[in-house]
């Protein structure tokens, strides 16, 4: 006589139901590390009932040590910073730049509504001309008040992206000839190791008189400084994605090659069926380099050229002299982390998407 748990076909379903949302969070966890985000993990599994011990640990680790390293930071900084006496005071804490952050964006709400309400006034003016019969007097009237914080990080990090973006185009199809022939890459190898150091403040001036010389209006599509500061970005941040390139290309493995010429592909082939697969891993671990390294070279010619953007805003403040400026220039540095590493989140996104490396 066999005896049937009654229990045992519920038992099995809630079984079967903690597999499945134990599948959704390791599923959910790589999103979760992209965004940076990983401690949400080990909360959704204690929560499911996973160990609660082991996940409080693993909680403590991603959450609670680096909170606790910023309330130290903190802590250290409000205390020592009133200590610290400069030419414009003391140094402000963290009270003193929150109160700048709040001055900021309510400046930059301000500002915003002055420029809206300045676009209604031209655009009522011009359907007044229109309707008076008068349409050849109608014009575009350019706003032309002082940028908002705001507005001068959209500026940076369009310029950014921009000179990333050529940087890429450039150094991709260059990495690969580079990976693929060794002539290609014993002529490109010297011109890596002698331009690849140079800073961004040597590039800067000569960058400048050539956009100067070929770009004599503001006229074009793009505006001069905007163009000085891109193609400083591109020629700062194109070598680790070239290095990386030609590094991933020339490692793929020769097996694959020889498949290649077995199957006879053609080079458009090879390049796009076997090439880029196989190197996109350390193509995207040069693609985060160079946008870290553009990010840091924009703020620098910024300030040195004096173009719109976040480095103009922080040597303004710092030409200023005011009693704010040193809180407005921390406000400023403490945006330019931020955004780094929310750029670099994103090309760890893509990465995520179209590679399987592992790389963190």
């Amino acid at each position: 006589m066999t005896t049937v748990d009654p229990n045992f076909s519920q038992s099995a379903a809630r079984e079967a139901r903690k597999a499945r949302l134990f599948t959704r969070i390791n599923a959910a966890d790589k999103w979760f590390q992209v965004l940076g985000l990983s401690w949400i993990t080990p909360v959704l599994k204690a929560a499911a009932g996973d160990n609660p011990k082991a996940q409080t640990k693993e909680i403590w680790r991603l959450l609670g040590v680096p909170l606790m390293a910023i309330c130290a930071f903190l802590l250290m900084w409000g205390t020592l910073a009133p200590k610290v006496q400069t030419s414009l005071g003391a140094v402000p804490g963290p009270g003193q730049v929150w109160t700048e952050v709040v001055n900021l964006h309510e400046d930059a709400q301000n500002k915003a509504e002055k420029r809206a309400k300045f676009e209604t006034m031209v655009e009522t003016r011009n359907e007044r001309l229109i309707a008076a019969g008068r349409a050849d007097e109608v014009k575009s009237v350019a706003y032309t008040g002082a940028p908002s914080y705001y507005d001068q990080i959209w500026t940076s990090i369009k310029t950014v992206f921009f000179g990333f973006i050529v940087a890429t185009a450039v150094a991709v199809p260059l990495g690969i000839a580079a990976g693929l022939s060794p002539t290609a890459n014993a002529a490109l190898n010297p011109l890596i190791q002698i331009f690849k150091p140079v800073s961004p403040l040597a590039w800067l001036p000569i960058v400048t008189m050539i956009v100067s010389a070929v770009y004599a209006t503001n006229d074009g599509l793009f505006a001069k400084s905007f163009l000085i500061s891109a193609i400083t970005v591109t020629l700062c941040s194109l070598w680790p994605t070239l290095i990386n390139t030609a590094l991933g290309v020339a490692s793929i493995d020769k097996d694959l090659i020889n498949v290649s010429k077995v199957l006879k592909m053609n080079t458009y082939t090879k390049i796009t069926k076997l090439v880029l697969p196989s190197a996109l891993p350390l193509i995207f671990t040069g693609l985060r380099l160079s946008l870290g390294v553009g990010w840091m070279v924009l703020i620098a010619a910024e300030m040195l050229a004096q173009n719109p953007g976040l480095g103009k805003f922080v040597w303004d403040e710092f030409q200023n002299g005011s009693s704010q400026s040193l809180a407005k220039i921390m406000v400023a540095v403490l945006t330019i982390g931020i955004i780094g590493f929310l750029l670099d989140r994103v090309m760890f996104a893509l990465q995520s998407l179209f590679t399987f490396s592992n790389n963190r």
